[in-house]
């Protein structure tokens, strides 16, 4: 390895932290302070002889959920400047501090392009830092406490803003489809209508996909759940294990009530070699992809994300292998269908011996915020390191299925010279009319129905004669309906549609 050319950039270090509630050495440490912590263990697995926290130029931070929406309140408070912060607590006086825009795809996809600056000459060390504390938040306001986490620190700030325009149809919103599940689930309808299943086998499936997963995730020190599920307790229909949305139940969604950190690291190789960094601890950075998706109801097939496929087709391209060649996969998982929609692309089946996890996903690993794919790009680190012949695959999930980076790593050289390693995708141009206000006809696309302690929310999908897409409630007065969407077969059945109070409302025409 010693032939690698120095602008040729390599992670050197990565880190993880976390702490649960009913930990025996629990802190309720505050997000600054986790990532703090990971930043830390991320400079100390660099196993460097110099000071790498010194030599920190950049440093993204990834939005912890309580920043990531407009208007939101922290409620412990918050720092100004979330990257300095990270970087005052190991000592980084970074020149560029980078605060990313929203959604999951965040961490892989800045290893990307952090690394496309370092290779062309724009850094020499960058840090990606990412923490969480809603369970710690959760914790504290039960008991009646409220610390002070907000921080002020000096200097620069690159806010990228949320970054969310374009993800979602404002017709969704009056419609009551206003979280990840709710919207997922249209899309793991969608699914379920084109392979022709019932809700229960569906269930089921769901269940046998992510049991493996759990398994992960029982042996993973770092997981906010860690406990082996088998598919019949994640797909049976109980109280505790409740429907949160059809056709989900709440133990196969993400778990965003974590307090989690994670960090990468990474430099030139002039630089790794000047600070000190063994070449074994190096790995190298062989494809980063960047796509966006079409809004939600502007998509022609709602069970598919092409963006998603486009991303990991052309992360292959450019690393120059196929997928036979991958030893290790993480794929997002915060829903069914994001694992799925890329498994079934590439003819990786469910039970495929390589496993589709590192971390033990979303649900169980938990749902780190928008830092998830930080922590399996750490894990991804591990692997290959300990397999120095070997290949790991990180798929990044952002928003709705809205956004996707793909990350391909190995000890095997990458040469950042001869060609680009980072690339961001064209946005598609193929898409539907999206109607908000409709009156007349049309034809189930897919559904959900969402319980809530304000009533049951019961939402369809639908294509006009004009083939636009609209959203439309069944009455909360309408048990017929209701009962109707419950069966779970509402597929290219026809409505009738009628405007009202800023929404449409539909009955079921046949």
């Amino acid at each position: 390895m010693t032939a690698i050319p120095d602008s040729t950039p390599v992670i050197i270090g990565v880190g993880q932290y976390a702490e649960r509630p009913d930990d025996a050495d629990y802190t309720a440490l505050s997000p600054m302070d986790l990532g703090g912590k990971t930043l830390g263990a991320a400079i100390a697995d660099c196993d460097a002889s110099g000071d790498v926290a010194g030599a920190i130029d950049t440093i993204a931070a990834i939005r912890q959920f309580e920043i990531s929406t407009p208007g939101a309140v922290a409620p412990f408070g918050k720092s100004n400047n979330v990257p300095r912060s990270y970087g005052k607590r190991v000592g980084a006086d970074p020149e560029r501090a980078i605060l990313e825009i929203v959604g999951g795809q965040g961490p892989q996809k800045l290893v990307g392009e952090l690394a496309a600056d370092i290779a062309e000459g724009r850094s020499s060390v960058a840090a990606v830092v990412g923490s969480e504390a809603i369970s710690t938040v959760l914790t504290l306001s039960k008991s009646g406490e409220k610390p002070d986490w907000s921080e002020e620190v000096d200097g620069s700030l690159e806010d990228r803003g949320l970054g969310m325009r374009g993800l979602l149809d404002k017709t969704l919103i009056a419609h009551g489809l206003v979280t990840p599940i709710s919207l997922y689930a249209l899309f793991e309808n969608a699914r379920r209508a084109e392979r022709g299943m019932g809700l229960d086998a569906y269930r089921q499936e769901i269940g046998e996909l992510f049991a493996p997963f759990s398994q992960v995730a029982a042996r993973n020190p770092y997981a906010a759940a860690p406990v082996a599920r088998t598919a019949e307790e994640l797909a049976t229909v109980t109280e505790r294990n409740r429907i949160v949305a059809e056709p989900y139940t709440r133990m196969t969604v993400a778990r965003d009530q974590v307090n989690q950190a994670a960090a990468i690291l990474i430099a030139s190789a002039a630089r790794a070699r000047e600070l000190g960094v063994p070449e074994e601890q190096w790995v190298h950075i062989h494809a980063v992809t960047d796509a966006k998706e079409l809004s939600v109801l502007e998509r022609p097939d709602m069970a598919v994300s092409p963006a998603s496929i486009a991303s990991v087709r052309d992360a292959l391209e450019i690393a120059g292998i196929d997928m036979d060649a991958i030893g290790y996969f993480d794929l997002y998982s915060c829903f069914a269908i994001a694992v799925t929609n890329v498994s079934e692309a590439f003819g990786i089946a469910p039970d495929d011996p390589r496993g589709l996890t590192l971390t033990g996903g979303l649900p169980f690993f938990g749902g780190a915020g928008n830092n998830y794919s930080a922590h399996a790009v750490a894990e991804a680190v591990q692997k290959v390191r300990a397999d120095e012949n070997a290949y790991a695959l990180v798929g990044a999930n952002g928003g709705f299925m809205s956004k996707y980076a793909t990350g391909i790593y190995s000890r095997l050289p990458a040469d950042w010279i001869e060609g680009e390693r980072f690339r961001k995708l064209p946005e598609q141009t193929e898409k539907l009319l999206v109607q908000d206000e409709y009156a007349g006809e049309a034809v189930v696309d897919t559904y959900t129905i969402v319980p809530g302690k304000q009533g049951t929310v019961a939402t369809v999908v639908a294509r006009t004669q004009a083939d636009a897409r609209i959203a439309a409630n069944a009455a909360s007065d309408d048990a017929e309906t209701l009962a109707v969407l419950q069966e779970g077969a509402p597929f290219g059945r026809t409505i009738t549609v009628r405007a009202e109070g800023g929404r449409n409302l539909f009955t079921f025409a046949d």
